[in-house]
């Protein structure tokens, strides 16, 4: 097989996983499913850049695959911190919970309403017998301890 099929081959590879990946970002509002996309994108540009690379017989392409690898995993470790916090403060990980982090100038747009925050049960915290009551233990617990 010569080297320019191979090429093809490669390079059309990595369109369609950069393709997926493009349509998986913009059709879907999951941050999760938004981030692995963009990671699928990431692999079909470091697929063309490697074949690229071995066509032209130079090892131009795999170094610079080697330092988007170095990015991706400080993007991953970003992402994830901003998926969780996502999560922690709205309890979704709805995009579209993110519009209320715009500038106060800019209208927000919407193509449909963002799901409502669950509504949060009241917390109910700890509490102490008042002073100077007695709590109530039986005697038999006081007097006899089953499990010395």
């Amino acid at each position: 097989m010569n080297e320019t099929a191979l090429v093809n081959n490669y390079l059309v590879v990595g369109a369609l996983l950069f393709g997926i990946g493009l349509v998986g970002f913009l059709s879907r509002r999951n941050m999760i499913v938004m981030f692995l996309s963009a990671e699928m994108m990431l692999q079909g540009v470091s697929l063309s850049l490697v074949a690229w690379g071995r066509f032209h017989n130079d090892f131009g392409g795999e170094m610079l695959v080697i330092f988007m690898i170095a990015v991706a995993a400080c993007e991953a470790a970003i992402a994830l911190v901003l998926i969780l916090t996502l999560h922690q403060r709205r309890g979704s990980l709805d995009v579209a919970l993110w519009h209320q982090l715009r500038e106060d100038d800019l209208p927000p747009c919407l193509d449909r309403e963002p799901p409502e925050p669950p509504a949060e049960p009241p917390k109910k915290w700890p509490s102490l017998a008042p002073a100077g009551r007695d709590p109530g233990i039986p005697p038999e617990q006081t007097n006899y301890r089953s499990q010395v």
